[in-house]
């Protein structure tokens, strides 16, 4: 499983992709230089900007993709389309057969935001979350890797979220030095499980029903490339389940626990649901690395991100066993500010610089793109999610956060 966080670099296709889709969303404040020297490396990317704030911090992570690849002596095709509401709108369903198609053959895929008030009423397989689902499914990808960390003023190359402590709500003392990720298993359980649907009871009333369930090698999959995550992290693995309640949790430990023998060098531990959602705001400094199911990885993951004070500022990374990752920013679209220039980007920008570094295995290039959300950030460029009225803090827009972003990649620009 060890391939699935150190992907081989794949042949890049000898067809380059070209869109003008995010053309009105790009900033127009610098010209990228380009490299020195010829590219040496050529990737293909799928670019799906979806719904909301979407193509506002696609356009973004586009701009710092090209610039930070372009000083390694990378060139990246992009190939822009359509997923969710968008998708919905353009075509009438969720996920187009050319956008799954379009996605399997490139190297990486980059995701904005799927939702919208727009579509709330929609039938199931017809509302935009749906795309979001078949896409994880098509791309066969099964774990989901979200760091969550506070770390003031500095900097540490294997976790992306950097944030000041002061945006946190938690106390300064139980925030601060923060540093863990959470591994949820992304294609199993009850999401997907089956039997699901509605009926009617003996009564006579309806109801709605869900079925929680995971095989063996599930468990087995998610829970070695939580172990391997570990080994390059602290040591200290957590694995949280419902064992004491769900059958479903009883295998899950049990898996976990069998799996451990094979990484002697990880202190394996064990906790129930609601004891870790309580503990990760009560002391959430005791955490390393967390594994967890889907449905319970879906919301311990955002409260973790509330922990380091925004979660317009966490990435994600999806792997599997094989082919492209799929890397988005954990917030949602944000119907509410998109199109306003309010949203933050940097969420987005990280999910790129995971791509980079997990996706096509380019180090240097996700560095610079790390090292530059520092940069802006110290120099005190804030978007509304997480400013405060500290002396020298700057509220500014997404686009002007995506120029000074730039600055901080390199300073050369025209």
């Amino acid at each position: 499983m060890a391939a699935s966080l150190q992907l081989t670099v794949k042949p890049f296709k000898t067809h380059h992709f070209h869109s003008k889709s995010l053309s009105k969303h790009a900033p127009k404040f610098a010209t990228i230089r380009c490299s020195a020297t010829s590219p040496s490396r050529r990737y293909s990317i799928t670019l799906l900007a979806g719904d909301g704030i979407g193509p506002e911090v696609i356009s973004v992570a586009k701009n710092a993709l090209q610039l930070a690849g372009s000083l390694e002596g990378i060139e990246f095709g992009f190939k822009e389309m359509p997923v969710g509401g968008a998708a919905l709108d353009l075509t009438g369903v969720p996920l187009p057969e050319e956008t799954l198609s379009a996605a399997k053959k490139s190297d990486a895929v980059l995701l904005g935001a799927i939702g919208g008030y727009k579509w709330d009423n929609n039938e199931k397989h017809l509302k935009p979350e749906t795309g979001l689902l078949q896409l994880r499914a098509g791309l066969k990808v099964f774990a989901n890797l979200r760091p969550a960390s506070v770390l003031p003023q500095m900097f540490i190359l294997c976790v992306y979220q950097i944030q000041l402590v002061d945006a946190s709500t938690l106390k300064k003392e139980v925030a601060e030095g923060v540093d863990l990720m959470v591994v949820r298993e992304l294609t199993g359980g009850i999401y997907f499980g089956k039997p699901r649907g509605f009926g009617s009871n003996e009564n006579g009333e309806e109801i709605g029903f869900n079925t929680e369930v995971y095989a063996t090698y599930e468990i087995d999959r998610i829970a070695r490339i939580a172990f391997e995550t570990a080994q390059k992290r602290r040591g200290k693995l957590c694995s949280v389940d419902k064992a004491n309640v769900l059958e479903a949790s009883m295998l899950w430990r049990k898996r976990v626990m069998a799996i451990a023998s094979e990484y002697p060098d990880v202190e394996l531990s064990h906790m129930y649901v609601d004891n870790a959602a309580m503990q990760l705001v009560r002391n959430p400094k005791q955490f390393d690395t967390i594994v967890t199911n889907n449905i319970f990885g879906d919301i311990l993951s955002d409260e973790a991100s509330m922990i380091t004070g925004s979660i317009g500022m966490l990435p994600s990374a999806s792997l599997g066993e094989a082919g492209p990752g799929l890397f988005e920013p954990i917030h949602g679209s944000a119907p509410d500010i998109a199109g306003q220039d309010k949203a933050n980007p940097l969420a987005t920008v990280l999910s790129a610089a995971m791509l980079l570094k997990y996706g096509l295995g380019e180090e240097k290039a996700a560095q610079r793109i790390e090292t530059a959300v520092l940069d802006t950030l110290n120099r005190g460029f804030r978007t509304g999610d997480i400013y405060s009225e500290s002396e020298g803090n700057k509220l500014v827009g997404c686009k002007e956060m995506g120029k000074e972003l730039v600055k901080s990649i390199d300073p050369v620009v025209i």
